[in-house]
Formats: structure tokens, C-alpha cells, sequence
């Protein structure tokens, strides 16, 4: 399953409890700019309007910007596509206090798109300096064991 974009952030932010998986409605220019990673991630969240999942604020650049509609908008909402019983999980575990739903990659699956979102909760700066403290040990360690070998 390649990868076409991730968001590097999400993780960072949030402690991420539960991932689910859902396809996105789009447009077939729309799919084939995804395909060559034109789509960003950053400041995108995933919310529930109308038994409906929406994928909201993502940004996906036009394909070939000359040939584009006159009212393409790249930070659309897209639907994504769940199952019903999913959707009213969802509902109850993000009705809870701190929870939220955060896009974490976009990924094709048998030449369909699709997008990994989690169940997050938010960290607070405690635990992001903490994170900080593990990644740059991993890195001291990483190099020392390097120079030994």
C-alpha cells in the first residue's frame, strides 16, 4: 500500500487511540492529483454531520491547473465512506471529552484511495516535550552506536 501523503503532525499532537479506514469520494481529477501527491494533510480533521463522515479542510491541488472547472475549491469537504455501524461508534466515542478524529495518511489500496484516520486525544506540552526527550535519546543512542561500529 504506497503512501501518498501522511500527517507528520497528527501523532505529535495527539495520542492516537483507535485508526480506522475509510475511502474518499472525489472527482476524477481529483483522484489523479492525489495519485501524484498533491494533497496535504495539515490542519485537516475528520467530522460527523447527518449520520455522514466528512473529511474537511485537506487540501488537494488541481491536477492540471488549466483544464480545471471554474469552481474547483482544493479545500472542499469530502465525503468519506463508512459503514453505518462504524459511523454511530464513532458518534459515541467522540461525543466523550478530549476525543477527536484526525486524518493520519492517505494510501491507495488496490488502486483505490483511501484515507487512515484515528481516534485522538490531545497531548498536552508535558507529554510533546517528553516525546521530544525519547526522539533525540533514540537519535544519541543511534549515533553512539554507529561510531562504535
Amino acid at each position: 500500500m504506497p503512501t501518498l501523503a501522511t500527517n507528520r503532525q497528527a501523532r505529535f499532537n495527539y495520542k492516537i487511540l483507535e485508526t480506522y479506514e475509510a475511502g474518499i469520494v472525489l472527482a476524477g481529477h481529483e483522484v489523479k492529483s492525489v495519485k501524484n501527491g498533491h494533497i496535504s494533510l495539515k490542519g485537516s480533521y475528520v467530522t460527523i454531520k447527518n449520520q455522514e463522515a466528512w473529511l474537511v479542510n485537506a487540501q488537494i491541488s488541481p491536477y492540471q491547473p488549466k483544464n480545471m472547472p471554474k469552481d474547483y475549491e482544493p479545500t472542499n469537504s469530502r465525503k468519506l465512506l463508512l459503514h453505518k455501524d462504524e459511523i454511530k461508534a464513532l458518534v459515541g466515542k467522540t461525543k466523550q471529552k478530549g476525543l477527536t478524529l484526525v486524518p493520519l495518511r492517505v494510501y491507495t489500496k488496490h488502486s483505490i484511495v483511501k484515507l487512515e484516520f484515528g481516534l485522538g486525544q490531545g497531548k498536552r506540552k508535558t507529554d510533546k516535550r517528553e516525546t521530544i526527550k525519547k526522539r533525540e535519546a533514540e537519535k544519541r543512542i543511534g549515533r553512539a552506536l554507529r561510531q562504535r561500529g
